[in-house]
């Protein structure tokens, strides 16, 4: 597998995350046809920093809606998610159902 191409599609997705929006590695890993490279996801959100455009790697959560990783880390998302009206509390997405968003059912490409 070509890890930095298989990044930049990684990147293409969560770009498309609208604001107030989540979704989860897995559901990433899954759209671009490597379902089980959901940890791949996280690593790509863990060395997105200096990629362009921007990526919103904070709107990228566990299976379960939890922030995680570094503590630090997972305070920032929380303050950035909150920004976009999602309620966080204890490091786990509220209405999680409600603001997920399926990149499989949400982006067309035809």
């Amino acid at each position: 597998m070509d890890y930095p191409e298989f990044f930049n599609h990684i990147y293409e997705v969560t770009r498309q995350i609208p604001s107030g929006r989540v979704t989860s590695y897995g559901a990433i890993s899954k759209f671009l046809g490597s379902p089980n490279y959901s940890r791949m996801v996280g690593r790509a959100m863990g060395e997105c920093g200096k990629a362009e455009p921007p990526v919103p790697y904070y709107r990228v959560v566990n299976s379960t809606g939890h922030l995680t990783g570094d503590p630090a880390a997972s305070r920032r998302r929380r303050e950035l998610l909150e920004k976009e009206g999602v309620e966080v509390i204890d490091d786990k997405i509220q209405n999680f159902k409600k603001v997920f968003w399926d990149p499989s059912k949400e982006i067309n490409y035809e």
